[in-house]
Formats: C-alpha cells, structure tokens, sequence
C-alpha cells in the first residue's frame, strides 16, 4: 500500500509540474488554451494582457499574445531546468516563469541588451480570458470616437490624437504620436471611464481615466518606466502635425550620402546601379520599433507588387547595439519574417549614429521616418513617424497619401 501511494505521489507530481510549466525532455508543459498575463509597472500597478497557447505535435508550442486585433506568434519556448522560457526575438527579450500552483505561472520579463537587467515581475494563469472585468454598473459616456490627447510631462505637454471605438463593453483604439501610435489597446469602461491595456513584446501599457464630463477626461498612462499625466478632449477633427514638415534636410543638402553594408558586407550607397534613375523610399527604422514593424508589414507587400514600376525601397537599420554581427541576425529576422525583398542595411546604434550616418538631416525626430527621392536622387519629402493599422482612417490616408507621392515621382 505504501509503495503504490508512493509511486502515486510522484506521478502526480510530474502531472502538476507539467500542467504550468516545464517537464521531462525540455520541453514547455503549458496547458494550452487562454491565459490571463500581468506584467508590473510604475507605481505597483498591474497591466495585464492575454496569450493562447497552441500545440501542433507533441513538442512543438507557440504561444500567441493577443491585444485587439493584434496577434503576435511566439515561438522558441523551451524549459530551462524547472523555468520555462519564453523568447521574443524582434526586441531581443524574454519571459522566464515557473509553475506558481497547478495552472499559473510566476516569473520576469527581461531585456537582453541590458547588461544586469532585473526584468519587471510577470504572473499568468490558465483559463481566464477576462482581461479586465466588467464594471458592474459602467459609465454612460461614450468613448467612441476621437479625441485630443495631451501627455503631461512636468511644464511641457506633448499632444496626441485618441482614436476609439466601444464594442458591448470593450474598448479597443489607438493614441497617434509624433513617432508613431501606442498600437492596439484594449480594455473595458469603468464605473467612472476607462482602463486600457497592450504588451506586444516589447512593453507593457496601461491607461487609466476618468471621464470629468462628457466631452473630457483626466488619467494616466503606466509604462514599466513610470507614470505620465493625461487629459482628453473630444474632438472629430483632432489631427496630429503635419508628419511631412517635421523633419528636413539641412540648408543646401538635397541627397542622403551613407555608404553602409547590408548583411553580406557589400557596402550599398545611393548611386548604385539598383537605386540609379529610379524613385527611391530610405526607411530608417530598427527591428525593435513596434512601429516601424507595422510600417514594413505595409512596405514589404507593397514593394513585391510595384518594384517593376521603377521603384526601390533601402531600410536602414539602427540596432540596440553597434555590432555587425548582432545588427546581422536582426536584419536576417526580420526579413525572414515579413518576406523583405528590398536592402537593409546595418546603420549602427540606435541613438548614437543618427547624425554621423545622416548628417544632412536636420530634426530627427524618431523612428521610423521616410525619406522621398527623385529619379535624380533628390529628397522631396520627409514622413516622420508611422500610424499603424490600429489607427484606423489615419493608417488609411498614410496610405493615399504614399500612394500618391509615389505616382506623382514615376511620372
């Protein structure tokens, strides 16, 4: 009797220590199904998000982080000991987590690049597919909508436009800054306003306001760096400024002259054959830039159905290190990824190498940005930062818009 109640001990001890976590053979022993994350941000609050979990054979996981209309596939997971490990290659992170009780988990999220990162505290459980639960008597303002939104930092106020829409009692939308939008959010009102949330691999946000009338809101924004006031104002016609007047050449500039080498270690400049007589879009962008992967997932389609029209696309990249061999690897990612058929280049450091490698450029103002060229070779336009397709008709005119200066430069 008590040699069956032991061998039954140990086999239920390997059934609850694969249900959240890892097992025998290195490999993830995750329930598969939907999971309720939360990462921690400032100020002890929790932004929390979902993820599915998805086998397909007996050793192959992927798990899927999911924020409105967003799905973004993880893939790579694997035990570490007792530790299951969660990669998120495009922003050279990951999630280490270990069985916290029969069907949650426990862990951190971590920053490669940063030497010493200590990560901000991660937890999960298995079948809660409620990402915020639902007010029990929730406010009767609408957010549907767009909105003027000011970020408060200190004495400056940075500007922004809100684009919302209200679904039974979700809350889905967006928030338009100069470098590009926070991307899908998620959420659901409250007694009093609103509560948003998103990670899609690189950071987590919340958003939290209380409505001061119909018309107005007051707020914050949470990142896992700190807390930022926030304000909102309805208004149909709130618009950002103008994306193709804040960044320029410098006073009797009109080309872009980098000399950078693609993954090969070719050096590539402007005046090669390829770019020669032909209209030519420069993407600065970096493979950790949520927005500038929104802006390649529009790029790299576009670029298969209109090259044979005399145009070409060159992406230049600046890393989170100034490392061939690293920028190498994340360029190869995400070309793999997103079927790249145009030049990228490896443009050294994000932040560091802007002005030595651009130094005709005058307001840098973030990534991405896209430079307009002649079939002369000269800069036309300037698009600073990027609104992505969880902006909704602002994705659509970004568009129009591309999509007309290109014609306008081909004839």
């Amino acid at each position: 009797m008590k040699k069956n109640l032991f061998f039954m001990t140990v086999i239920l001890a390997g059934v609850l220590g694969t249900v959240a976590g890892c097992r025998q053979g290195d490999r993830p022993g995750l329930r598969d199904g939907v999971w309720r994350a939360e990462l921690t941000v400032a100020e002890g609050h929790k932004a929390p998000f979902l993820f599915e979990v998805q086998y397909a054979g007996s050793d192959s996981v992927a798990l899927t982080l999911i924020n409105g209309e967003e799905r973004v596939r993880l893939t790579g997971l694997h035990c570490a000991g007792d530790t299951l490990v969660i990669p998120i290659e495009w922003y050279d992170a990951v999630i280490k987590a270990v069985p916290d009780g029969r069907h949650a988990l426990r862990g951190r999220l971590l920053k490669n690049y940063l030497a010493g990162d200590t990560g901000i505290v991660f937890t999960a459980r298995h079948n809660d597919p409620v990402r915020f639960a639902p007010a029990a008597t929730p406010t009767s303002v609408d957010p549907a909508g767009t909105w003027n939104v000011a970020f408060i930092h200190g004495n400056d106020t940075a500007h922004n436009v809100g684009v919302f829409a209200l679904n039974g009692g979700t809350v889905t939308g967006s928030i338009l800054t100069a470098s590009g939008d926070l991307r899908y959010l998620e959420g659901a009102l409250t007694d009093s306003g609103v509560t948003l949330s998103a990670f899609g691999g690189l950071s987590p946000y919340l958003l939290e306001w209380r409505f001061t009338d119909s018309d107005t809101f007051r707020g914050a924004f949470y990142t896992a760096r700190g807390k930022t006031e926030l304000t909102g104002t309805r208004d149909p016609l709130a618009r950002l400024t103008d994306a193709y007047g804040m960044t320029y050449l410098k006073h009797g500039y009109t080309r872009l002259g980098f000399r950078l080498p693609n993954t090969d270690g070719d050096t590539v400049s402007l005046s090669d054959d390829r770019y020669r007589g032909k209209v030519v879009v420069v993407s600065i962008l970096g493979s950790w830039c949520p927005n500038c992967l929104d802006e390649i997932q529009y790029l790299a389609p576009w670029y298969r159905e209109n090259r044979e029209r005399g145009v070409e696309i060159v992406g230049l990249a600046f890393e989170r290190k100034d490392d061939f061999a690293y920028g190498k690897a994340a360029i190869e990612r995400l070309k793999q990824q997103y079927g790249i058929g145009y030049e990228i280049l490896f443009a050294g450091q994000a932040g560091k190498s802007i002005s030595s490698v651009l130094p005709e450029v005058e307001n840098f103002t973030g990534y991405p940005t896209l430079f307009f060229m002649d079939k002369d070779g000269r800069v036309v336009k300037v698009h600073a930062g990027f609104s992505g397709p969880a902006t909704g008709v602002f994705y659509e005119e970004f568009k129009t818009e591309f999509n007309r200066i290109i014609d306008e430069l081909l004839k």
